[in-house]
């Protein structure tokens, strides 16, 4: 193929395309019919030539008897053919130099094309060490940002740390005023101070019953008494009889005593209610509602009755019958009643749990 192309190269340039898009048995013949052609074209610049200087002879005679007396001329040793060798030879060391040239300036587009894409890899890295500068400096920027921040957040920790001392050592006297009511109250009820922190305090409260009271111990009472601004406090019920303080006691500081006693008395004047409850649950399937104050007494898996009880009770007060219920379905309950006239809880359980429902 080398050959051919050397060959199209030096007869016929412009056939060096075709040659290039053809098949090659069809550029293999055309190798070998321009080599003949060549060879032909060879001897016809020989006969030619021949033709040429007999042409030239005749047009220089005068006679056709000077042809034929005149000698014969010598064998041209350097005329037109060594000319025409010293121009072949010249062509061919030009052709030669001339692809020697191209091949040389070939290498050098190569090496310009590889210094172009080492130049455009350069530039790459370029463009991406500067948008890594960017982030970095967006970065520094950040990190400076967040360190004013922390700064300022800083200088705000030190002053809720000097009002959270101040708050401390207000706890503290507060704490001790505390343990000096609790001192006092020890004849009327037991106090315990479970825990304490800054913003919690947690009191364990067990009344002393009188002697009229039942033989059942008072349930404890799990108080926690929580401090937010403004010198102020929230009483909760944490652990103890249910509905006893609903939504918590809150005032100033200093009604947190008057806060206290105000559940010991609400307590203790439930105390016999839920004893009675108590014993209650035993014997019957009941359910208290402490914040409706209503009893909820289930006989059997389709009869339930509900009971409220008064103010009071069992001081003052007594308790009723709200209604009947048979599979979901109201019931007359208006010959209801047990025999004694205060109506307590035991006498009605007593009394419906043996009254005949048809």
């Amino acid at each position: 193929m080398a050959e051919a192309r050397a060959v199209l190269r030096r007869c016929d340039p412009v056939l060096l395309g075709s040659f290039r898009d053809s098949e090659p048995c069809e550029a293999a013949r055309m190798v070998l019919h321009l080599t003949d052609s060549r060879r032909v074209q060879k001897v016809l610049g020989r006969q030619l030539f021949v033709l040429d200087s007999m042409m030239s002879l005749l047009e220089g005679l005068e006679s056709a008897r000077q042809l034929m007396t005149q000698a014969c001329p010598a064998q041209p040793g350097g005329g037109a053919r060594s000319r025409w060798k010293s121009l072949k030879g010249d062509s061919r060391s030009r052709t030669e130099d001339t692809e020697t040239l191209l091949r040389s300036l070939e290498d050098k587009v190569q090496q310009i094309h590889n210094r172009r894409h080492t130049l455009t890899h350069l530039i790459h890295q370029l463009q991406s060490k500067k948008q890594q500068h960017e982030r970095l400096e967006e970065s520094l920027q950040k990190a400076q940002n967040a360190l004013q921040l922390c700064d300022h957040q800083l200088n705000q920790l030190r002053a809720e740390s000097e009002a959270a001392l101040c708050q401390l050592t207000c706890c503290q006297r507060i704490r001790d005023e505390l343990q000096v009511y609790a001192s006092s109250l020890q004849d009327d009820m037991q106090i315990n101070l479970l825990s304490f922190s800054q913003s919690e305090l947690c009191l364990e409260l067990r009344p002393r019953p009188s002697t009229d009271m039942s033989s059942n111990e008072p349930e404890l009472l799990n108080l926690s008494v929580t401090w937010s601004h403004g010198d102020r406090f929230t009483l909760q019920v944490r652990e103890g009889p249910a509905g006893l303080v609903e939504d918590g006691l809150s005032g100033r500081r200093s009604d947190l005593s008057a806060a206290l006693l105000e559940v010991m008395q609400r307590y203790l004047g439930q105390f016999q209610l839920l004893s009675e409850i108590q014993r209650l649950r035993s014997s019957f399937a009941i359910d208290w509602r402490p914040a409706q104050r209503v009893l909820v007494f289930l006989k059997s898996a389709l009869l339930v009755f509900t009971l409220q009880v008064q103010d009071g009770y069992p001081a003052a007060g007594s308790a009723r019958l709200l209604s009947a219920l048979r599979d979901g379905r109201a019931v007359d309950t208006s010959g209801l009643k047990p025999l004694r006239s205060d109506h307590s809880l035991t006498d009605w359980l007593v009394f419906l749990s043996s009254a005949p429902m048809d």
